[in-house]
């Protein structure tokens, strides 16, 4: 599985932990940026990322700001993306298991790290059960 993971400066401590951990874990992880916390505008790096995971350059991505807000909305805008702002665990199998979300939001102000890192551990190992929420789905793709 390749993921990629980018932020704002208001997650980008929670990016750099999140990527530190996946990598720690052996996944193919690549740090989209930014690559200080230098002030940022969350569109220039939602929107791109999320058109490499529409395109299948990665199977999955992480985006952070401080609320996980603006980066979910801008990620949604892209064709094919299903972008779930999430800060719980149930939430992040959830979205997985009936939405097949392929973007995880969270924000850097609302969820502690350990938290943060249970979600995004719950949400990349999460399957989508497919069945009645596969006809859901594909409702949300028209």
């Amino acid at each position: 599985m390749k993921i990629i993971v980018g932020s704002d400066h208001g997650g980008f401590n929670l990016k750099r932990a999140i990527v530190d951990d996946l990598k720690e874990k052996g996944l193919d992880v690549t740090d989209f940026g930014p690559e200080t916390a230098d002030s940022v505008d969350y569109p220039d790096y939602a929107k791109p990322l999320a058109e490499k995971v529409a395109a299948g350059e990665y199977d999955k991505g992480i985006l952070v700001c401080g609320t996980g807000i603006g980066m979910s909305i801008s990620a949604n805008k892209v064709k094919g993306i299903r972008s779930a702002l999430v800060h719980d665990t149930f939430s992040a199998r959830a979205t997985r298991q009936h939405n097949d979300s392929n973007v995880l939001a969270m924000g850097e102000r609302v969820v502690g790290e350990g938290l943060a890192l249970d979600i995004v551990d719950i949400w990349l190992n999460t399957e989508f059960e497919g069945g009645r929420h596969e006809r859901r789905v594909c409702k949300i793709e028209e």
